[in-house]
Protein backbone atom coordinates (compact mmCIF):
# COMPACT_ATOMS: atom_id res chain seq x y z
CA UNK A 1 0.00 0.00 0.00
CA UNK A 2 1.67 3.29 -0.77
CA UNK A 3 1.93 6.17 1.56
CA UNK A 4 1.90 9.41 0.10
CA UNK A 5 2.96 12.44 2.38
CA UNK A 6 0.25 13.49 4.43
CA UNK A 7 -1.74 16.65 3.91
CA UNK A 8 -3.76 18.99 5.61
CA UNK A 9 -6.67 18.04 4.32
CA UNK A 10 -6.12 14.31 5.22
CA UNK A 11 -4.95 15.42 8.44
CA UNK A 12 -8.18 17.30 8.94
CA UNK A 13 -10.45 14.69 8.13
CA UNK A 14 -8.75 12.51 10.39
CA UNK A 15 -9.33 14.42 13.06
CA UNK A 16 -12.91 15.00 12.24
CA UNK A 17 -13.79 11.62 12.20
CA UNK A 18 -11.70 10.61 15.21
CA UNK A 19 -11.68 13.94 16.87
CA UNK A 20 -11.62 13.30 20.65
CA UNK A 21 -9.62 16.36 21.33
CA UNK A 22 -9.54 19.28 18.48
CA UNK A 23 -6.39 20.02 16.66
CA UNK A 24 -5.60 23.66 15.49
CA UNK A 25 -4.27 23.85 11.55
CA UNK A 26 -1.31 25.41 12.99
CA UNK A 27 -0.60 21.91 14.59
CA UNK A 28 -2.00 19.63 11.92
CA UNK A 29 0.26 21.88 9.48
CA UNK A 30 3.45 20.85 11.76
CA UNK A 31 2.68 17.39 11.03
CA UNK A 32 2.78 18.06 7.14
CA UNK A 33 6.01 20.48 7.18
CA UNK A 34 7.52 20.17 10.12
CA UNK A 35 9.12 23.85 11.49
CA UNK A 36 9.80 22.88 15.22
CA UNK A 37 13.04 20.73 14.77
CA UNK A 38 10.92 17.06 14.59
CA UNK A 39 13.54 14.51 14.42
CA UNK A 40 11.46 12.13 12.59
CA UNK A 41 8.87 13.17 9.89
CA UNK A 42 5.47 12.21 10.67
CA UNK A 43 5.33 10.14 7.19
CA UNK A 44 8.61 8.58 8.55
CA UNK A 45 6.62 7.01 11.64
CA UNK A 46 3.63 5.62 9.44
CA UNK A 47 6.14 3.73 7.39
CA UNK A 48 8.51 2.34 10.29
CA UNK A 49 5.08 1.49 11.60
CA UNK A 50 3.55 -0.21 8.86
CA UNK A 51 7.23 -1.82 8.73
CA UNK A 52 6.34 -3.59 12.32
CA UNK A 53 3.05 -4.84 11.70
CA UNK A 54 4.41 -7.43 9.48
CA UNK A 55 6.65 -8.91 12.41
CA UNK A 56 5.45 -11.04 14.64
CA UNK A 57 6.01 -10.01 17.59
CA UNK A 58 5.17 -12.76 19.62
CA UNK A 59 8.03 -14.58 18.39
CA UNK A 60 10.14 -12.12 19.57
CA UNK A 61 12.23 -12.35 22.88
CA UNK A 62 11.74 -10.15 25.52
CA UNK A 63 14.28 -6.90 25.36
CA UNK A 64 15.16 -7.49 29.20
CA UNK A 65 15.08 -10.25 31.70
CA UNK A 66 12.31 -10.40 33.85
CA UNK A 67 13.19 -10.56 37.45
CA UNK A 68 10.84 -11.06 40.14
CA UNK A 69 10.28 -7.98 42.43
CA UNK A 70 12.27 -7.66 45.42
CA UNK A 71 10.07 -8.55 48.42
CA UNK A 72 10.13 -4.89 50.69
CA UNK A 73 9.48 -7.06 54.29
CA UNK A 74 12.53 -6.97 56.40
CA UNK A 75 11.66 -10.40 57.91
Amino acid sequence: MPKDKPTLELLRAVGDTFGAHPFSDEDLSELVEPKLGMITSFKDLMDELDQLRTVDLGALPPALEIKPKASSSDE
